[in-house]
């Protein structure tokens, strides 16, 4: 995923990602079942599909920390 794109999630809402994450993990399903059955010649797609959902997934935790800050809302660390 390029900077241009994950500046473009940055600026969506956290439902409009988990639709994309939704769609890239049944990609990423899809592609893991040509790799069994021996069909899948771009093996370096698996792990960019798993590298691009962390990247989501960590946009959309971004979103919630700083959701909780602007509410005067901070979490405590636990010693």
């Amino acid at each position: 995923m390029k900077k241009d794109e994950i500046k473009k999630w940055r600026e969506s809402t956290v439902d409009e990602i988990n639709l994309k994450i939704l769609e890239m993990e049944n990609q990423l399903y899809k592609l893991k079942h040509q790799l069994h059955i021996g069909q899948l010649k771009n093996f370096s797609a698996i792990r960019n599909f798993r590298k691009n959902i962390a990247i989501l997934k960590t946009l959309i935790n971004e979103k919630k920390l700083a959701g909780a800050d602007k509410n005067g809302v901070k979490k405590n660390k636990k010693s």
